[in-house]
């Protein structure tokens, strides 16, 4: 019977256009240096504001990822 281990990172991402594109954004980055990415959540979202509009789209991802045996 094999066991089966994950491990959670978390980082952070962004985008000027949207949280979606920074989600996405951070999932693709992620996948470059982590193998086995099976999950992730939003943990935090935010904004960064410059003369009254939105600049920057800005999320904290929890990604689960399994470990090789």
């Amino acid at each position: 019977m094999s066991n089966t281990v994950a491990k959670v990172t978390e980082i952070i991402c962004s985008s000027s256009k949207s949280f979606d594109d920074a989600v996405e954004n951070g999932i693709k980055r992620a996948s470059e240096t982590l193998k086995g990415i099976t999950g992730a959540w939003v943990a935090d979202q935010k904004v960064t504001v410059t003369d009254g509009k939105i600049d920057e789209y800005r999320v904290v991802l929890k990604v689960t990822f399994v470990l090789k045996d």
